[in-house]
């Protein structure tokens, strides 16, 4: 049953998080942290540019083959 409220977080528990986060890392590691966690962001979506890009060629490729064959 507890599972059905997972998305409903409100600014209450925002709070607690972002607090709990500052107990655990210290100020000092927050930017490091969030460093990090830019940097994967950044790779994930190159990744997924790559593939979506990869994707779209493949499919511009189909045709010509299709028409020499």
């Amino acid at each position: 049953m507890g599972l059905l409220f997972i998305g409903s977080i409100g600014p209450t528990e925002w709070i607690l998080i972002l607090l709990a986060i500052l107990l655990l890392f210290g100020g000092k590691k927050i930017p490091e942290l969030m460093r990090g966690v830019g940097q994967g962001i950044r790779e994930f979506n190159n990744a997924k540019n790559n593939v979506k890009k990869e994707i779209e060629d493949g499919m511009k490729e189909n045709p010509d083959k299709k028409e020499n064959a």
